[in-house]
């Protein structure tokens, strides 16, 4: 399986012939896009997804069956629920965004386990019961402090992390989150900068 960093949180996985892409939002390439079989949207953020984009794109998209995304048709997906996009297969695990705030924003938020292997959280720190061999970790957010994300990591304990959630902070920043993230949650720990791959 490839995988392929775009902007912030999204992500596009390439295996067999199929494209399988999670929160293509307004701060992702367009790119990302082209292409797809499918998408996922872990929640209805506009940094994770981008509605008028998708609305036009004619492929399935799977959001959480609570979520309030209008204008775009979406395939409602419930936690616990396993299914088949873009010839990938599909746990969705999780359930509810992380608070920021005086319990804001509280809304729908599922995580997504690809193949059995990946893991795309969304803007949660939900830990699932099976292992994971590669998580998409998020790296900054206002509902999040760095001290979580290393505990994330340590907690699922995955064979390779790679930050996503990312494009709020500017260069210093995110030679600060690297740094802490590789020494004190090892566990495969790479940079991918947009565009790059695996």
């Amino acid at each position: 399986m490839q995988i392929v960093k775009f902007t912030h949180a999204c992500v596009r996985l390439e295996h067999g012939g199929g494209v399988l892409v999670i929160d293509p939002g307004t701060w992702s390439e367009p790119g990302a896009l082209a292409g797809a079989d499918a998408v996922l949207v872990t929640h209805e953020h506009a940094d994770h997804v981008d509605v008028l984009r998708l609305a036009g794109l004619g492929v399935p998209v799977y959001a959480p069956a609570e979520a309030n995304i209008p204008r775009l048709k979406v395939t409602g997906v419930s936690s616990g629920e396993e299914f088949t996009a873009a010839g990938f297969r599909v746990r969705a695990v999780g359930g509810r965004h992380a608070f920021i705030y005086d319990g804001q924003p509280d809304c729908a938020n599922l995580g997504y386990i690809i193949d059995e292997a990946v893991y795309h959280p969304g803007d949660s720190l939900h830990v699932p019961e099976q292992p994971i061999e590669t998580l998409l970790v998020p790296a900054q957010g206002s509902w999040l402090k760095m001290a979580e994300a290393i505990d994330f990591v340590k907690a699922i304990k995955p064979r390779r992390a790679f930050p996503i959630h990312d494009a709020q902070i500017n260069d210093r920043g995110l030679g600060s989150v690297n740094g802490w993230l590789a020494e004190e949650a090892d566990y495969g720990y790479r940079y991918l900068a947009p565009g790059q791959s695996l």
